[in-house]
């Protein structure tokens, strides 16, 4: 679930211009070319439920929005997650809270329960902990939501609590389960696959 997520500490490397890949997806930086593929995807009240920001209905405007926020902004590095060139799905890491960085992501409903929540993650968990210098990484899902608790599980995270969380499509607050994934944890588990970055 893309959350809200916090200043930024420095990167290694320009993150607008890496391009991740693994077995079966690329993750790249989204443009404005994929505002239409993003809005058709966001739009569904069953995303929106589970994601702090994404209001709904989200429009073609909302994906505007959210494309330029990603390309001006240096708090949050976001990647489009593509499936043989066609988006199936965002994931990134908030740093506007200097000591809690946050991972979050969403994919279409049509590309639920296939395993690409999993791998996008752990890929942009690579990512993360190889170019900032960030002994941990946070993120949550709602306790309604075990599909994503149980990306966030594979992915190494482990319960630390429950917090109450305003979801702007809900237009409320509900309980969400915390979870944290230490340095030392992802390097015991970093050899889980084959993610490889090229530079544009």
């Amino acid at each position: 679930m893309l959350q809200d997520i916090p200043i930024p500490t420095p990167a290694l490397r320009e993150a607008s211009s890496c391009v991740l890949e693994t077995e079966r997806l690329t993750l790249r930086r989204p443009t404005l070319a994929d505002v239409k593929a993003i809005a058709h995807l966001a739009n569904d009240r069953r995303i929106a439920e589970n994601t702090r920001r994404l209001p709904h209905p989200y429009l073609q405007d909302h994906a505007v929005e959210f494309v330029r926020a990603t390309s001006t902004g240096n708090n949050e590095t976001v990647f489009l997650i593509e499936q043989n060139y066609s988006p199936v799905g965002v994931v990134g890491i908030d740093r506007s809270a200097p000591d809690a960085p946050e991972l979050g992501y969403w994919l279409g409903v049509e590309h639920w329960g296939q395993g690409f929540g999993t791998e996008a993650a752990r890929a942009v968990i690579d990512f993360f902990f190889e170019e900032f210098d960030a002994e941990h990484l946070i993120s949550g899902a709602r306790v309604a939501n075990p599909a994503s608790r149980n990306i966030l599980e594979k992915c190494g995270f482990q319960w630390s609590g429950v917090e109450l969380h305003r979801f702007e499509a809900l237009g409320s607050s509900t309980p969400v389960d915390r979870f944290r994934l230490t340095r030392g944890v992802w390097s015991s588990l970093k050899n889980w696959g084959s993610s490889t970055r090229r530079e544009r």
